[in-house]
């Protein structure tokens, strides 16, 4: 897989920290990032019902199976299984945390009948988890090894007319007003350069390989994505995204930006993110729907 200090995309997001699964740091990291999955599930579930709802426009009248693949902790999952109300969806992750979480909110939501998971790993080999008319692929592609053997497992698996659905953010979330009162403004869009030229969020534009691995390209639409109003749990969300990019932007940020971000992110401070009433959230996706033939 790619550098983990990568894989902190939000909204549809990528989510594979480690490949470590134990009681040590690489556990305690995946358990904050499954935090960070379900505050972006709080404040961004309107955006996924718009998304699901473009896909359902695309696919078969009654898919049997869904297929969720980097499924985090299940955001994706449980919209589809809630969209396609007839068919089983199965959440493939590699991580035994994200699929704990899974398991739990399907539960709360009472599909845990409909819905299954399977913990693999795609840089491995496709898992057997039979055919499929729906595969979902939210902000993960990008992080596996090799995408376009990826594409092909994915064409194998899906039945003739079978829909691939991918999803990548077009640029990290803002929160941010210009001006934070602190510092000099445009903090947040240095920190977006930053992370840029660190390779953050990088994925190309899909449609060549899903032509690539044998799929016509049915539809590709940009959605944007806000939250307005800012719901209450804006402000957690925006302190838990921006502590997790925090480390990667040390020696890639000017002094002052990063004291400023740190006052920001202090619980105590007057400043905090978990105070303040001038936050939103601003982004966009961009979709791909392809089918095999």
């Amino acid at each position: 897989m790619p550098q983990a200090h990568r894989a902190v995309s939000v909204g549809g997001m990528a989510h594979h920290s480690s490949h470590h699964h134990g009681g040590g740091p690489a556990h305690h990291d995946e358990a904050g990032l499954a935090d960070l999955l379900d505050l972006d599930a709080e404040v961004l579930g309107p955006y996924l019902d718009e998304v699901t709802a473009w896909v359902g426009r695309h696919a078969s009248d009654a898919p049997r199976t869904v297929v969720d693949v980097g499924a985090g902790t299940g955001t994706g999952s449980l919209a589809l299984a809630r969209r396609f109300s007839s068919a089983a969806v199965v959440a493939i992750d590699r991580s035994a945390v994200m699929l704990d979480r899974v398991r739990g909110a399907a539960r709360e939501q009472r599909l845990a009948d409909r819905l299954r998971v399977v913990r693999a790993d795609l840089d491995v080999a496709w898992p057997e988890v039979g055919a499929a008319d729906v595969v979902w692929a939210a902000s993960s592609l990008h992080e596996v090894a090799d995408p376009d053997r990826v594409l092909r497992d994915v064409h194998a698996a899906l039945n003739p007319g079978g829909l691939l659905v991918v999803v990548e953010m077009d640029a990290l979330p803002r929160f941010l007003p210009d001006d934070v009162g602190l510092g000099r403004p445009g903090l947040e869009s240095r920190c977006h350069e930053a992370l840029a030229q660190a390779g953050w969020n990088a994925h190309p534009n899909w449609r060549p390989h899903l032509a690539g691995a044998g799929f016509e390209i049915a539809a590709q639409r940009s959605f944007t994505v806000e939250a307005t109003p800012a719901p209450p749990s804006t402000g957690r969300y925006a302190h838990a995204y921006l502590r997790r990019i925090r480390s990667a932007l040390d020696g890639r940020l000017a002094s002052d930006d990063l004291g400023t971000l740190d006052r920001l992110l202090a619980d105590d401070n007057p400043d905090s993110l978990l105070r303040r009433r001038d936050l939103t959230v601003r982004g966009s996706r961009t979709a791909w729907a392809a089918r095999r033939p």
